[in-house]
């Protein structure tokens, strides 16, 4: 086992229950390496809306105490005897889908997600398996590599893996998270066309400066309506859906023939009630996306290293913040949420 000098102990943020009442700062041990996993110093972690949802319960069982958090950049200080992949100073960053590391998921993976089945990454040290996790980039800080595990290969796994997305294809984004801003920059670098929608003239200028070519505000517009004006009456090739719940109908309304519906999210709700003879008259292909495997994360984080492309970060919130960060999170964000932890 190669090693240089770490402390025996972390500082941790731990949930004892649901709630963000729950969630508290403390110092625990690091547990001792198994022959196959790496000691990893966190750098910086971001906030997804998934994170929200395993704090306020909505995730199914966890063992709790928890430490929250999925997504996290940082540099390996120690390896575990067997591990030939890695070696301490590496950067690297996390995957929520601990075990996907290629190919078609199996049933069992939620088994080893970060964060909810798995101790996840909101600590000063954390312990991971070697093979699940990828090099970052010198092109990268850890506040910018640590946005990409989820918000990133969520919709670059969606276009890329299931969408097969061409220069020339129509996207529409909803809303400014962070999912839907890296849909636009990935769809951008392609060659496509986007549309995303949001509540404001504020956020549609800044949406427009990422790279959307048209925004619709919902508040002062039906966006289905202006979606098929701005596409001659088809509709889109691609859409992320993050709202769910009843949104889905409006959805359906706005992808052509044949068109595309990745579901992402579900700000509103987990279910929905759905109008299915607009899904069969139009022959909408709808796809569930649980972000992606390993080999995808690679292959997007040096992507954007290639194109020169920086993902956007709304605010960057100090280890002794993430109350804060988690309410922020909470109000909604124009791009992502990232704690620097060390």
């Amino acid at each position: 086992m190669t090693t240089i000098a770490i402390p025996s102990k972390t500082k941790a943020w731990r949930l004892h229950g649901f709630g963000i009442n729950n969630l508290k700062l403390e110092t625990i041990g690091i547990p001792e390496l198994k022959p196959h996993e790496v000691l990893v110093k966190v750098g910086a972690v971001s906030l997804n809306y998934r994170d929200k949802a395993v704090i306020d319960g909505y995730m199914g069982e966890i063992l709790l105490p928890l430490i929250p958090v999925s997504d996290a950049a940082g540099v390996v200080v120690q390896t575990g005897s067997d591990v030939t992949n890695l070696n301490p100073g590496d950067r690297i960053i996390s995957h929520l889908w601990s075990h996907w590391l290629d190919g078609e998921a199996t049933p069992d993976e939620y088994k080893y997600l970060l964060g909810s089945a798995l101790q996840g990454a909101l600590a000063q040290y954390i312990v991971l398996e070697s093979q699940g996790v990828v090099k970052i980039p010198d092109f990268f800080s850890y506040e910018e590599a640590c946005t990409f595990p989820t918000a990133g290969l969520s919709p670059w796994f969606a276009l890329m893996n299931y969408g097969k997305l061409k220069a020339g294809d129509t996207v529409l984004v909803q809303g400014s998270g962070g999912v839907s801003v890296f849909g636009i920059q990935i769809a951008k670098a392609l060659g496509a066309s986007v549309i995303a929608t949001t509540s404001s003239e504020l956020k549609a200028e800044k949406l427009k400066y990422i790279g959307a070519d048209e925004v619709v505000n919902y508040n002062s517009a039906d966006w289905v309506q202006e979606t098929l004006r701005l596409t001659e009456g088809k509709g889109v090739d691609h859409l992320l859906e993050v709202v769910g719940g009843s949104g889905l109908n409006d959805s359906a309304k706005a992808v052509k023939h044949n068109g595309q519906i990745f579901i992402i999210g579900f700000l509103e709700s987990q279910t929905a009630s759905f109008n299915l003879i607009t899904v069969m008259s139009k022959q909408i292909k709808l796809q569930g996306i649980a972000v992606g495997h390993l080999r995808a994360l690679g292959e997007m984080i040096n992507f954007f290293a290639e194109k020169g492309i920086k993902p956007v970060i709304e605010k960057i919130y100090s280890f002794d913040e993430v109350i804060e960060a988690y309410d922020h999170l909470a109000k909604g964000s124009l791009g992502k949420i990232v704690i620097r932890v060390s």
